[in-house]
């Protein structure tokens, strides 16, 4: 540069320093959040791109069970496969739609449905588009996150089991049984389909917010300043989370919806929640999270020393018990009196009455003739939370 034109740009700024100051004072403003961002953004890809869940493999820890294999097609016309399982000693208790986890296909049902199948239920067991028999979408590939493809997977399934119970004369009342991404797009599905009466899920999630957990969580292995990573605000987080959706719609071909979203606007409906407690990948405060922000009635249920989708191994008598005693008593009906999820029950364990034991005070003062507090913002005991 000419020793001149360098003279001349230093008296320019000379003479106008305040206003170069703001200026300069406004373009880092820009630059260095952008900069913070779009490598935020990048972590957020390559998590949603290349991890893989534990267990990410195809459940064989089972005997399958045979059933009425059927075709039928997701609401974007993608063919996919099914399997009825129907009763056979017994008049059909209701119809449940089992949603497999990712990188499973419609036989894990007999890992998580046998009690049910065996109390009378009708299950029926689907593929997702690109699993087992269903066939794959060109240029799409499956991920771990349900995308709009699952959840026109699940709406598929949804319309083919209502035209099925039509057709049979039977009501058109549907159960649905969802593990971990499948339990995500039964509820994104549930949100805008009436039939679906109560809904059981393990291990679910929703991907903004379990997104927004492993960034913070890896943050500090990529971020180079600790200060800054450590004193993003919430706004931040928030943006972060549109920047990484909007930028995934356009790089994957789809959209990855927010089931905590869903559940805010979804008609209010019996809902079960699963997970394990020792959960590596979906962090147990994920299904805090959902039933925090679910309608009544619901219920959670942490199982002690499980990991990611391994309840039902854990304590599988046990996973039999409530999905069983849940869709008995939001599904068919049944007031027993055994059922967990009668209304009264979980007090009552609390309590100890059922075995026996005398009740011990509820809060304390009691029977001292001071009056029992209220509980808040329609808060409820349930038999569900260990």
């Amino acid at each position: 540069m000419p020793p001149d034109l360098t003279d001349q740009i230093w008296r320019v700024i000379s003479e106008n320093w305040a206003l170069c100051s703001i200026l300069l004072t406004i373009l880092l403003l820009i630059i260095v959040p952008a900069l913070i961002l779009a490598k935020y953004v990048r972590i957020c890809l390559n998590i949603l791109s290349d991890t893989v869940p534990p267990l990410s493999r195809t459940q064989v820890g089972y005997q399958p069970i045979s059933g009425e294999e059927k075709d039928f097609y997701a609401t974007d016309g993608i063919r996919l496969r099914g399997v009825f399982h129907h009763p056979t000693t017994r008049q059909p208790r209701g119809m449940i739609i089992f949603a497999p986890e990712f990188k499973s296909d419609r036989n894990s049902c007999a890992r998580y449905c046998r009690a049910l199948m065996a109390a009378g239920y009708t299950v029926f067991s689907f593929d997702f588009r690109g699993h087992g028999e269903s066939a794959a979408e060109p240029g799409y590939f499956p991920r771990q996150w349900v995308s709009d493809r699952e959840v026109a997977d699940m709406r598929g399934a949804i319309s083919y089991v209502e035209n099925w119970l039509e057709e049979h004369g039977r009501p058109v009342e549907i159960g649905l049984f969802g593990i971990s991404r499948g339990a995500c797009a039964g509820i994104l599905a549930a949100a805008e389909c009436p039939s679906i009466k109560t809904i059981v899920t393990d291990g679910a999630f929703s991907s903004d917010c379990t997104l927004e957990h492993l960034c913070k969580k890896w943050a500090k292995i990529f971020a180079k300043v600790r200060v800054v990573y450590e004193n993003h605000p919430p706004e931040f987080w928030r943006f972060l989370r549109w920047c990484v959706f909007l930028t995934c719609r356009i790089k994957f071909k789809c959209r990855f919806p927010s089931v905590r979203k869903a559940l805010m606007r979804m008609v209010p409906r019996p809902i079960l929640f699963i997970h394990g407690e020792r959960d590596s990948y979906i962090p147990v405060e994920q299904s805090r999270l959902l039933y925090a922000l679910s309608p009544q009635p619901k219920h959670l249920w942490i199982v002690r020393h499980a990991k990611h989708n391994q309840s039902v191994d854990v304590q599988p008598a046990e996973y039999a018990r409530r999905t069983l005693d849940f869709f008995d008593r939001y599904l068919a009906h049944r007031e027993e009196a055994s059922n967990i999820y009668r209304e009264g029950r979980p007090e009552e364990l609390i309590l100890g009455v059922p075995y026996g034991i005398p009740p011990v005070p509820a809060w304390p003062g009691a029977g001292r003739g001071r009056e029992k507090p209220r509980r808040l913002h329609g808060e409820r005991l349930s038999a569900g939370i260990n």
